[in-house]
């Protein structure tokens, strides 16, 4: 009823992307269930341009090496150009990027722990399983990786939704080729990103970590539609062990890397 907390606030508002997962497999049933919630996903015309594939056992553990691999010979071939530009959304990354080091107790001055947090991702943060999706190039690709974000977001909270967990990995894409030559995918699709999931690890010390997200003052303009925004701007609470620091709050320079969304 209006004004109640709904399970779908509970779910959205409390999911988290571990780093680190127990090697439990799931059900059938379960992977299923989270692939066919998934697909009610909204896009484009109903074109539903979203090819994905899942890894389990022998196939995801040969992948992981073959991605390894890759990273250790430098072949990287990702579909997609990124970077964050060098203000708010820079600092933000290496906000995040500290405190994953930091939870790990990876110090700055430790470039093999830093490579080695790094390569965890490859190796799928011994999540059991993961999804890798995948895009027909169709115009410029905007609206087309749109849509993949929406099914990925289903995925997502159809994992919480149960008790699992699954993180988005944009590292994976950087492996584009590695990839799609070892699942046999046609050199048209285009890898966007990866999911890895499964059941987090509660003894984790990095599964502790909490990111902050902005005000809605920040990123919301309304126009005639009065009464949203007209509350005061909470300061931010005491930052627990693990927490993401005040976005901007890193700025030193850091090794570039990616540590899932």
């Amino acid at each position: 009823m209006p004004g109640t907390t709904s399970a779908f606030t509970e779910i959205a508002r409390s999911r988290r992307s571990p780093r680190q997962f127990l090697p439990t497999t799931l059900s059938p049933a379960d992977i299923y269930a989270v692939l066919e919630d998934a697909q009610t996903a909204p896009s484009n015309s109903n074109t539903q341009p979203w090819s994905v594939h899942v890894v389990s056992g022998a196939a995801r553990d040969a992948l992981a090496n073959e991605l390894l691999l890759a990273e250790e010979d430098g072949r990287t071939s990702p579909d997609f150009t990124d970077g964050y530009g060098d203000g708010l959304y820079l600092e933000r990354s290496r906000a995040l990027g500290a405190s994953v080091y930091r939870a790990r107790g990876v110090e700055r001055s430790d470039p093999d722990g830093r490579r080695a947090a790094v390569r965890e991702n490859l190796e799928f943060y011994g999540a059991p399983h993961a999804a890798f999706l995948f895009m027909p190039a169709l115009g410029d690709g905007v609206r087309t990786a749109g849509d993949i974000g929406m099914y990925a977001q289903n995925f997502l909270l159809s994992l919480a939704a149960r008790g699992l967990a699954g993180i988005p990995q944009t590292v994976l894409g950087v492996y584009a080729d590695t990839v799609r030559e070892f699942l046999g995918v046609p050199a048209e699709l285009k890898l966007l990103f990866g999911i890895s999931f499964g059941m987090a690890d509660p003894a984790a010390p990095v599964n502790t970590l909490r990111t902050e997200r902005v005000p809605l003052q920040r990123s919301v303009v309304l126009h005639d539609t009065p009464g949203v925004l007209d509350r005061p701007v909470a300061p931010p609470p005491a930052e627990p062990s693990g927490a993401v620091p005040g976005f901007g709050a890193d700025t030193r320079p850091q090794t570039r890397a990616r540590h899932g969304l």
